[in-house]
């Protein structure tokens, strides 16, 4: 995101559909890193219209002052898995 300082647009398949989601993991991630890769993502949200635009989930990450890392499941995933 051009101007964003800690954000990146994230791109999210969900299976049958595709969101747009904001998160603030720039300092720990190049978008090329994040590629086809899957992430745990919180989507029963209400969208968030931020300053970029509309915000449709989270992400999920754990860490504090020393990183960012994004929760990831297992081998064998699929996008739009639920989580149980």
């Amino acid at each position: 995101m051009p101007g964003a300082k800690k954000l990146l647009k994230l791109t999210l398949s969900l299976g049958a559909e595709t969101r747009t989601v904001f998160a603030g993991i720039k300092s720990a991630y190049q978008p090329e890193q994040l590629r086809g890769r899957l992430v745990v993502m919180v989507a029963n949200l209400a969208p968030r219209t931020m300053k970029f635009g509309v915000s449709e989930g989270m992400v999920v990450a754990a860490g504090s002052d020393g990183g960012v890392f994004l929760v990831s499941p297992d081998a064998g995933a699929q996008p739009g898995q639920r989580l149980h």
